[in-house]
């Protein structure tokens, strides 16, 4: 078989009767295997999910497998080792042009799912990724027919900037937008609902907003007969450049534009410009495979953060709310990394960076799907298409651009269809108010789950974790992802545990089609 090259639809396999079994879902898999789930996983998941590295083919349940992505499969049928040929790596195209290849590849991705369904609907956040999204399948609909866009917004309140932009947007596509207004009101808040969401092959990614994506999914259904929706989901990830960038610069010889770009970051992120590019010289110096070394010494390090600095790696600080037993996981799962041959060796670092990015994020978007799914409707992101994903990764170095610009590429391959104004954008709305109100307003729920199945599992701390969990409701600055990511965490185990797993039986059934 063949496996996406972005692994927006990734395939599992584990072994059974003597051979191989593989599904497009790794619960089902876990269910015919009785597997239980992954703890270091897991783990690696809530403490480190800046690091895809650290999982490599492990799902979350145990003797359950990815298949890598971008390979050509053979499975065994005696059930020996499977065999695996890399057919894609994103080697630089000379006679690149990024700029047409992403719209070539954004219209294409959009053309396939606007032939399917017609009458599907779209995101119009306002932001650059959905806007894109939304003009480009107003444009491809058949005459006569037009495209329901969705925007969401504070009830109440119809003046944000991402509201305006959005209807610049459908304004300067009259007759092919019909644009639809969503209030949000309290019961859509983060953190609400978030253990209702249901059993899927990981966590959502949409878990801490599973109420507003319900919520929305739910309505589209009913007032607009959705049965197709198209996002913006991955354009960061595909579109923005990692800081690595800058060590790709040094080692290639590109001084004054490493200086350059190192200032414009260090403008941006309101820091010195000198340790930037001291770190830039370090990683420029330093191979994937060195920097995997590095951090099994350096991974669960209290009072690390990476964040805005040049590594292959970068480290979120390790929660005072862990056990250590968490650290002891980090640094197997570390271990285990580095006996794992790089199977796209070569690679610029920020290019091999953002494979490992963008296949964790096009993965983890299955299980939205699955959510949306069970709403009764068809969940797609076309930026992490296959072929999305070759346009930017196949830009050669000096055509990449700037660690510190707003994506550019996605303006000048839109320029033509996007709004002045809108093409313009450097800034995204934020829901930091609603983030902090809606834990608020969940607070005694989530205080709860902090003695559930991560502590049973010895993974997190209940009593700190609480103290965590208040001082974030009130406001006290502190890093959240980690606390996020433990909550999405529990609220996927609480799904896990309390739907029935899937069954499986031996004997043939009969189609209800026959």
């Amino acid at each position: 078989m063949y496996t996406d090259p972005a692994a927006a639809r990734p395939v599992y396999i584990t072994s059974h009767r003597a051979g191989w079994a593989w599904c497009s879902s790794a619960r089902i898999l876990a269910s015919l295997r009785g597997s239980g789930v992954d703890t270091q996983r897991l783990t690696c998941s809530i403490m480190l999910p800046s690091v895809p590295a650290l999982a490599g083919a492990r799902t979350f349940f145990e003797s359950v497998e990815q298949l890598p992505p971008g390979n050509r499969v053979e499975l065994p049928a005696d059930g020996t080792s499977p065999r695996y040929t890399t057919l894609w790596r994103p080697d630089p195209d000379p006679n690149h042009l990024p700029g047409q290849r992403l719209r070539e590849a954004l219209a294409s991705a959009v053309l396939l799912r606007a032939a399917a369904d017609p009458a599907l609907s779209c995101d119009l956040s306002g932001g650059l990724d959905s806007t894109s999204i939304a003009v480009l399948v107003a444009n491809a609909l058949p005459t006569g027919s037009h495209l329901n866009a969705v925007t969401i917004h504070p009830e109440g309140n119809q003046s944000g900037a991402d509201l305006h932009y959005a209807r610049l947007t459908a304004n300067a596509h009259p007759g092919r937008t019909a644009h639809h207004l969503l209030p949000m009101t309290a019961e859509h808040l983060p953190y609400t609902g978030i253990t209702d969401v249901p059993a899927t092959d990981e966590p959502m990614p949409s878990t801490l907003a599973q109420a507003r994506v319900t919520g929305q999914l739910h309505w589209m259904r009913k007032e607009l007969g959705t049965r197709t929706h198209l996002t913006g989901d991955g354009g960061d990830s595909v579109l923005f450049q990692p800081p690595i960038h800058l060590a790709d610069l040094i080692r290639h010889r590109r001084w004054s534009r490493a200086a350059s770009e190192a200032f414009g970051w260090s403008r941006l992120r309101h820091g010195a410009v000198l340790p930037l590019l001291r770190d830039a010289a370090t990683a420029a110096r330093t191979s994937r495979d060195e920097a995997l070394v590095q951090l099994t010494r350096e991974v669960g390090a209290s009072g690390r953060n990476d964040h805005g600095h040049v590594r292959w790696f970068p480290l979120l600080p390790f929660p005072v709310w862990a056990e250590p037993s968490a650290r002891r996981l980090l640094t197997n799962a570390a271990t285990e990394a580095t006996a794992i041959p790089d199977p796209l060796p070569g690679l610029d670092a920020s290019v091999r960076t953002l494979v490992d990015e963008i296949r964790e994020v096009a993965r983890s978007a299955a299980a939205d799907a699955e959510l949306a799914a069970l709403c009764g409707i068809d969940l797609h992101n076309p930026f992490l298409d296959a072929p999305v994903m070759d346009a930017v990764l196949r830009t050669p170095l000096d055509q990449r651009p700037p660690v510190h610009t707003y994506k550019p590429l996605l303006s000048l391959a839109m320029a033509d269809l996007l709004p002045p104004a809108v093409a313009a954008r450097t800034t995204k709305g934020s829901f930091d108010a609603d983030h902090y109100a809606g834990m608020r307003a969940n607070l005694p729920i989530l205080l709860d789950l902090a003695d559930g199945h991560l502590a049973e599992l010895g993974l997190i701390n209940p009593a700190r974790l609480r103290r965590a969990l208040r001082e974030a409701a009130a406001g006290i600055p502190m890093p959240l992802a980690t606390i996020e990511q433990a909550l999405t965490a529990e609220a996927w185990l609480t799904a896990h545990y309390r739907d029935p797993a899937p069954a499986w039986t031996n004997e043939p059934v009969r189609s209800e089609r026959d």
